[in-house]
């Protein structure tokens, strides 16, 4: 008996990924040293925000139990927007659920026929996802390129425009340059919106690059961020000018239809926050590690957090993470559909608390991996006092 025509279709598309070399799975790991988790601070087990985390819970229930705009804005909320504030040097901050619906409210309220969106080549789903629900006209510029850029706003019909990059770029791990992209939106009356995932916790001290290239509080510069990268938690949020901050409680969807934050998470969050602004050395040590990494691995060294690693097609990526999987290391692998065709590569996250050691050792087996001779390990032994097989 032939197959319904939908699982036929399933079928078909597995069997294709198989053969192109793009199967994911998601299952529990646990590393001996892992280079593909976004703690960056390693923030997510610092007592400190787990004790936020279990009083928020204690205090207010396992969730908020209602939109933002009924009864689920609670004091956590309240307090991880102001700590944000504190942070970034914005005006004001509005938490989301998530920094993937932070991306889709902002955009989707600004967005409409009378606002061009200039996107780099390389922003993240997210915001993809959110220009199309925009129902804006796009402009997709390629990456990097603030001439391109200069030029799409020159030659706009639209009152208005907002363009759109990341800070540190999740993949390439480059970074955006914020000062001439903001003289370019400043020049053309347009906004920069620039989404600080990767940046939050990691550049300008822990600050973020918008802070750092001295455009904090810039009335046509916005921030979107995420909760769940630098500062260990869950949500994001969008930063900016107040009159911004209005407009979205009242019409982005995304917020409004939304559940609010969960009380645990805002609160972990907040207090990460505070962290990072009052201990710069964590942004100091993860970048004293980054650059050891990259030296290690043999590869230019990133401005961020994440350092990558060309391959040569999305098989070998594949094939060089299973490896270093077998022998303890988890390393991010990112193939088509996640980046385009032709820069598949392993994505090397570092972090704060990792040791010299560690990395040395890391950084050994990410050079076989990448040549190929690294094969898979009949069993894994512990970084330090045993030795790799």
């Amino acid at each position: 008996m032939r197959a319904p025509a939908m699982e036929e279709w399933l079928q078909g598309r597995a069997d294709v990924r198989a053969r192109r070399g793009l199967v994911r799975n998601a299952v529990p790991a646990e590393p001996l040293l892992d280079l593909a988790s976004n703690d960056y601070l390693g923030l997510s087990r610092d007592p400190r925000v787990v004790a936020a985390a279990c009083e928020a819970l204690k205090r207010h229930g396992a969730g908020a139990r209602a939109s933002r705009v009924v009864t689920g804005t609670l004091p956590v909320h309240v307090h991880l927007e102001e700590q944000l504030c504190r942070l970034t040097g914005a005006q004001s901050a509005l938490a989301f659920s998530s920094g993937y619906t932070a991306n889709l409210g902002v955009l989707t309220a600004l967005g409409g026929p009378g606002t061009l969106l200039v996107l780099d080549a390389h922003v993240h789903a997210s915001v993809l996802d959110a220009a199309r629900l925009s129902r804006s006209p796009v402009v997709t510029v390629p990456h990097g390129d603030t001439a391109a850029v200069r030029t799409a706003l020159a030659e706009r019909n639209q009152p208005r425009a907002v363009v759109v990059v990341e800070s540190l770029y999740s993949v390439l791990g480059d970074a955006a340059c914020l000062t001439a992209l903001a003289a370019a939106c400043a020049d053309h009356d347009a906004w920069l919106l620039v989404d600080e995932a990767h940046g939050i916790g990691v550049a300008g001290g822990g600050r973020g690059a918008v802070h750092a290239a001295g455009l904090a509080g810039a009335r046509h510069v916005v921030l979107t961020v995420t909760l769940s990268k630098a500062l260990g938690a869950q949500g994001g949020a969008v930063l900016g000018p107040a009159v911004l901050r209005e407009h979205l409680v009242n019409t982005a969807r995304s917020f409004i239809f939304d559940t609010a934050l969960a009380p645990a998470s805002a609160a972990a969050a907040a207090t990460a926050a505070a962290i990072v602004l009052a201990e710069p050395e964590l942004a100091a040590a993860l970048h004293r590690n980054a650059q050891l990494l990259a030296e290690l691995c043999m590869i230019e060294l990133s401005p961020g957090a994440v350092q990558s690693v060309p391959m040569a097609s999305a098989g070998a990526a594949a094939a060089a993470a299973a490896s270093l999987r077998s022998h303890g290391v988890l390393a991010g692998c990112f193939r088509p559909p996640s980046v385009p065709d032709g820069i598949s590569r392993l994505r090397l996250a570092a972090s704060a608390g990792l040791s010299p050691g560690g990395i040395a050792r890391a950084g050994a087996l990410v050079r076989r991996a990448v040549e190929g001779t690294l094969t898979h390990a009949t069993t894994v032994h512990a970084f330090g006092e045993r030795t790799l097989s």
